[in-house]
């Protein structure tokens, strides 16, 4: 048996990089979700008029790995008190936003997110939203970053995740 957790926080090459790293994590798949354009492409969803976030869509063991421990790395590793932003990446298809998959995962977001709001200096302005539509984003942004570990982007951004990644959480992620 496998659950599903849809989550935005940046870049989706960032997210699907890191959750691809967890053990119990079977799939990630980068798309777009909350907006209210039909079928959105990523030139579209960049102008950042569909509403739709950057997202991942995690498939994932809960004998291996639990919705809870998926939020803790979540919250880790991007920041969940800038609103609409990661970094260089500014818009509302940048926001930190858990959709839910039924009233039991909101509630675990709900409550970690009190949990976790004393370590922060500023408010956690990520939303919860039940999850209506997750569309997958085209297939060249699928694997982003084991195809494109040279680029800048991956260079600068994505790989000082994974090593920030690999030392905090190094008993949850997979081996290699």
């Amino acid at each position: 048996m496998t659950e599903i957790a849809t989550l935005g926080g940046g870049c989706f090459w960032c997210l699907e990089a890191i959750f691809q790293q967890l053990r119990g994590v079977e799939k990630v798949v980068s798309g777009y979700s909350g907006g209210h354009v039909l079928n959105p492409d990523y030139k579209q969803v960049c102008q950042g008029t569909t509403g739709h976030a950057e997202v991942v869509q995690i498939t994932f063991d809960p004998a291996q790995i639990g919705y809870t421990d998926l939020l803790t790395v979540f919250f880790a590793m991007h920041d969940p008190t800038t609103l609409n932003r990661q970094g260089h990446d500014v818009g509302t298809q940048y926001r930190s936003v858990i959709f839910s998959h039924d009233d039991h995962q909101a509630h675990i977001a709900r409550e970690l997110m009190q949990q976790l709001a004393p370590e922060f200096d500023q408010p956690i302005v990520t939303e919860i939203r039940p999850l209506e539509v997750f569309y997958p984003a085209e297939d060249y942004h699928q694997d982003y970053y084991q195809q494109h570990r040279q680029q800048p982007y991956c260079m600068a951004v994505i790989s000082p995740k994974l090593s920030a990644l690999r030392r905090k959480f190094a008993a949850q992620t997979k081996p290699g």
